[in-house]
């Protein structure tokens, strides 16, 4: 049988060009998180089943990737169920493995707990461009604050990274889930249909309020309470005016404090943000994850018109390890997409160190060989990136490769 050389569908081998820019915006990334005072963890691939299938994921607990029992455990003939067969998954994002993280290790955390955390996860998802079956997500979360300051620190945290490999121009879109459920009890949608009408309405931007009237027609919701939602959106602008007129219109809906604080937010990261981007009020933003119960946020680059991260607060998550609820607020960025967004322009790894090549002549002796093995370390200790290869019969292409490679310098050291 002959062996397959393509990646699994879905999945995708990383040539060393990409791999250097991955590596450098990794490293800027921590290097910036580790400045506002964020902590590397890590947590395992493999989750339990019953933490994946919490109802907190949405959408994403529909694409796990299932892991059969192992040993004595898997018992084939006599399965009635799909829990006789598995009891593990890959995990589908990070925040669902950092609460039971926390919850297991919450006596040896400092409170708040600044986490940093990247990895792989993995979605049983329809390939697409910008989007894999299997991914790096890197995630940033604040547990055991529940003021604006961590939402605060979340928003400057990540704009300060994307200004430092070069995004500009982009813009936080922020929101509050308790916006959410104000409008739709306001405008008369009963409250289990708030999650189809808060799906709907995240399509905003992608089908306008002709489309959403349409779909939320087909629904079977009345016509009142969609012209009274929709109407809404006519009067709110996307800046601290409009979360005031929400604040006004929906005193007998909306929660006390909600508006104030996401003002606050709001005034707060615009004020002091060094990267050049903008923060707006946008009402139609839901995110997809169930566990969001609060502020969200999403950031999108303006000039290719594409997320490139987003998250928000979700106080009661770690309670269901616990049985006690602890505040918590998380920003991912969409590593893959930055990535992709990075290499289709062209970019540069800046200051990156000076790279030069040897080519050696086969007859060289084994002295000789020695003296540029000797020589290139020196360089190297001195930060020097230094290559060493035997020259090729095609030395021309065998340079070309180099040169692609970044070695500005080739020496070729021939026998005497």
């Amino acid at each position: 049988m002959q062996l397959v050389k393509k990646p699994v569908t879905g999945m995708k081998d990383i040539l060393p060009a990409e791999m250097a820019v991955r590596e450098y915006v990794l490293e800027v990334m921590r290097k910036t998180y580790h400045s506002f005072g964020f902590v590397s963890m890590e947590t395992p691939a493999v989750e339990h089943l019953q933490n994946l299938n919490s109802k907190q994921g949405g959408e994403n607990e529909k694409l796990i990737f299932k892991i059969l029992k192992r040993g004595e455990k898997l018992k084939l003939e006599e399965a009635k169920e799909e829990a006789d067969l598995v009891d593990g998954g890959l995990r589908y994002d990070l925040t669902v493995p950092l609460c039971r993280y926390y919850s297991n290790h919450a006596n040896e955390l400092p409170m708040p707990f600044k986490a940093l955390q990247t990895g792989d996860v993995w979605r049983a998802d329809r390939p697409q461009r910008g989007r894999f079956r299997q991914f790096r997500q890197c995630d940033i979360d604040i547990i055991g604050d529940d003021s604006f300051i961590a939402e605060t620190e979340l928003i400057l945290a990540t704009s300060t990274f994307l200004g430092k490999i070069g995004f500009k121009n982009f813009t936080i879109r922020i929101n509050d889930r308790r916006f959410l459920r104000a409008m739709a009890a306001y405008c008369g949608f009963e409250k289990e249909q708030f999650d189809t009408v808060f799906i709907i309405l995240d399509k905003m931007d992608k089908i306008g309020p002709e489309g959403i009237k349409k779909e939320m027609t087909e629904e079977g919701y009345p016509a009142e309470a969609i012209e009274k939602l929709l109407g809404m959106f006519e009067k709110i602008t996307p800046d601290k005016a409009g979360i005031l007129y929400l604040k006004e219109l929906l005193a007998g809906e909306l929660e006390a404090g909600v508006a104030d604080n996401l003002v606050t937010i709001m005034e707060m990261a615009a004020g002091a943000g060094t990267a050049d981007f903008k923060l707006v009020f946008d009402p139609t933003l839901v995110r997809g994850m169930g566990y969001y119960t609060g502020p969200i946020f999403e950031i999108g680059i303006d000039e290719f018109g594409s997320s490139v991260g987003g998250g928000g607060r979700y106080d009661e998550m770690i309670g269901k390890f616990t049985g006690n609820p602890v505040p918590a607020v998380g920003f991912s960025v969409g590593f893959e997409r930055i990535i992709m967004l990075l290499m289709e322009s062209g970019f540069e790894i800046p200051d990156s160190p000076e790279k030069k090549a040897y080519l050696l002549d086969k007859r060289l002796t084994d002295g000789q060989v020695k003296k540029v093995i000797d020589t290139a370390m020196s360089e190297r200790t001195s930060g020097l990136e230094v290559a060493i290869a035997v020259m090729k019969k095609n030395k021309k292409f065998q340079k070309d490769q180099l040169n692609a490679q970044g070695y500005a310098q080739i020496e070729e050291i021939y026998a005497d």
